[in-house]
């Protein structure tokens, strides 16, 4: 009986052997046609990326074949092109747009604002949005006691940056004819002003050279003036942290210049 037990043992050994040569046989493959197709990228600088995603992959730590498809690790910054420079500036510039809007989410979380401030990462930059209610009364360029629960953590997060800082005034289509403001483009104008200088004179460490202001009147809507609930909405403040660099990815980075912000 324990002869017949170990042949049956045996027999399923010999039955799975297989299995090692052929998960073998098929990674020598994998690997030649990755090699193939590295070899045959003029890239050099994908051909380093792809290299040293595949040795991570199948290397244990010895030498691995797929350190010879691309260039020498202590060479591979000659062969780093100035647009994949540029793409590592424009991901570090996200990065740290990225942290600003995590930050302030929290804040918004934890002082339920989410009925009043907003924040959304755009192709121009971190849009930070406040609601009229939050900052002036109605009708009105004179800061609320309310702003000072927003102006100070704002001007904070500014202030860890070097972008340059765009702030501008929405207002709905409702007309305003008083004799401070004849019309909305005065009210969006005053009160954009109005706020870029009470961030300016709450934390020292902002450069005033980073910032602007400018009014739009109600010709930027964000929803619908046909519904009072749309009109609250566009009576807004934005605060757009704007990008130094935008990706093109026919040309390169490219510098964004102020003027390109204000035509948007």
């Amino acid at each position: 009986m324990a002869r017949k037990k170990k042949g049956h043992a045996h027999e399923e050994e010999m039955s799975e052997a297989w299995l090692l040569p052929y998960s073998d046989l098929m990674t020598l493959l994998l690997a030649l046609f990755i090699a193939l197709f590295a070899i045959s990228q003029t890239d050099q600088t994908k051909m380093v990326l792809l290299a040293q995603a595949f040795t991570s992959a199948f290397n244990m730590g010895g030498p691995s074949f797929f350190d010879q498809a691309g260039p020498n690790p202590s060479r591979q910054r000659e062969f780093i092109s100035s647009e994949d420079q540029g793409n590592a500036a424009f991901i570090q510039e996200n990065q740290a747009l990225e942290d600003i809007q995590r930050q302030l989410e929290e804040y918004i979380r934890q002082n339920n604002l989410e009925d009043q401030l907003s924040t959304q990462l755009e192709e121009e930059g971190l849009m930070i949005r406040i609601k009229e209610k939050a900052l002036f009364p109605s009708g009105s360029a004179d800061l609320v006691p309310e702003s000072q629960r927003i102006g100070p953590i704002v001007a904070g997060l500014l202030a860890s940056v070097p972008e340059r800082v765009l702030i501008s005034g929405h207002t709905d289509t409702d007309p305003i004819n008083t004799a401070q403001f004849p019309s909305n483009w005065e009210l969006s104008s005053t009160r954009a002003l109005t706020f870029m200088k009470y961030l300016l004179s709450i934390n020292a460490d902002l450069n005033p050279a980073r910032f602007s202001a400018i009014g739009y009147g109600e010709y930027r809507p964000i929803a619908s003036n046909d519904t009072a609930e749309g009109k609250q909405t566009n009576r807004r403040v934005e605060i757009l942290i704007a990008r130094s660099l935008r990706f093109n990815p026919n040309e390169g980075i490219t510098q964004q210049s102020e003027t390109d912000l204000v035509a948007k």
